[in-house]
């Protein structure tokens, strides 16, 4: 039974949210599911704004079959061409056989590699800035490529202020009911989300989403409608100032997180003395996670978000804690950048991690790798521990003095 919800006065949400996959993308962990948000616009002329994942496809063409009520679907909009919004296109275009497809170049191509129908007689190709006016609304078109994928761009209704952001201001976790951020405590319950969807789709392409975010700065925003996640039609400032932190990377919380790994116990208890020491010090907000047992998109997301960072790792097989250095790949692979790092490392014979995750680091753009390496022999020692408060003292000045 279709579920399609009125945003404003002749625009639906027509999408659907999915609770049962447990791995977005195949990589990232969903406990609370996801969204897949599609909007039509009923007008002179009836415009599809992207589609959604074969998963709810079903109640997506409900939703459309009962927005538009007997009338045809004109347009369909494609911000994005990833499968998660573009899956349904194929069908779509067999019960809307008249539409026409409006994207940009890079669109069409890849609207080819994924469909067999002919996509051209059909596709409508839009330069940056070009509008297309549907009767009462005027969309127009800005160009986001490597937000996440070199064809994304997004489109601003200038009628009614709406910025169609395609992945940009997306959020992890399916709508339950409340489908505007003003409706839940977005901070409390959803930031972690939406930062970790943040920093693991888009965190590598930090340049490009500060590039979006200058060109739709001059823009009159009324609502921003991600494909993911919550509608925004109020406090737009909370939100952009997250996203130009995050596309900085600028740290949110001067504050210090700390990954260990452990396979016996040592490793965990030098890190576990390490926060206290550093609490003792004044240090607020520190944040533990064991790289064995937490998803490295969680531990990624906490590093965007804090200015210091601790790894703590055994030597394992004369390399790095396999857990812990696919952490460390994690955090180059999305370029972090502008943190502080603190290394310990253990070992009961041969201690050589330290060594190769400082070698690591090294390789990222400034980055600062405090010059002395906490090295415990299988459990910690008194000397090792003065070690460890005097590696708290030298975090806790820098942490402070930010």
């Amino acid at each position: 039974m279709h579920n399609e919800r009125k945003i404003t006065e002749d625009m639906y949400l027509v999408g659907g949210s999915d609770r049962r996959l447990a791995l977005f993308e195949n990589v990232y962990p969903i406990p609370d599911g996801i969204s897949y948000n599609s909007y039509l616009v009923l007008d002179e002329k009836t415009v599809l704004l992207d589609t959604v994942d074969k998963a709810v496809s079903g109640i997506f063409f409900e939703n459309i079959e009962t927005v538009l009520g007997g009338r045809n679907l004109d347009y369909l909009i494609v911000d994005h061409m990833e499968p998660d919004h573009c899956a349904a296109i194929g069908e779509l275009v067999l019960r809307y056989p008249d539409v026409k497809i409006v994207g940009n170049a890079k669109t069409a191509a890849m609207l080819g590699q994924f469909f067999s129908f002919d996509a051209g007689s059909r596709f409508v190709t839009v330069k940056e800035g070009d509008v297309l006016d549907t009767g009462r609304h005027k969309f127009s078109f800005y160009f986001a490529p490597m937000v996440h994928w070199p064809e994304v761009m997004v489109t601003y209704d200038s009628t009614d202020g709406i910025l169609y952001s395609a992945d940009a201001f997306g959020t992890f976790g399916a709508l339950n009911g409340n489908i505007f951020a003003d409706e839940v405590d977005f901070e409390e319950k959803l930031l972690d989300e939406a930062r970790r969807y943040y920093t693991n789709i888009v965190g590598k392409y930090g340049v490009p989403v500060q590039t979006l975010l200058k060109k739709t700065s001059s823009l009159e925003i009324k609502m921003i409608c991600p494909l993911h996640g919550p509608v925004w039609r109020e406090n737009f400032g909370f939100f952009i100032d997250k996203y130009a932190k995050w596309s900085s990377c600028t740290p949110e919380d001067n504050t210090v997180v700390i990954a260990y790994g452990t396979i016996y116990g040592g490793t965990q208890n030098a890190a576990e003395i390490l926060a206290s020491a550093l609490a003792e010090k004044g240090v607020k907000g520190i944040k533990m996670y064991d790289v064995s047992v937490t998803h490295p998109s969680v531990i990624l997301s906490e590093c965007f978000r804090a200015s210091h960072i601790v790894l703590a790792a055994p030597t394992y097989n004369g390399g790095v804690f396999t857990p812990m250095e696919t952490l460390i790949n994690e955090l180059k692979a999305h370029a972090l950048q502008n943190r502080t790092f603190a290394l310990i490392e253990n070992g009961s014979w041969a201690a050589t991690s330290g060594k190769q995750m400082r070698a690591a680091l090294e390789e990222m753009k400034n980055i600062t790798v405090l010059e002395d390496t906490v090295s415990v022999k299988s459990a910690v020692s008194e000397e090792q521990r003065n070690s460890l408060c005097k590696l708290a003292d030298e975090l806790a000045a820098s942490v402070i003095a930010k």
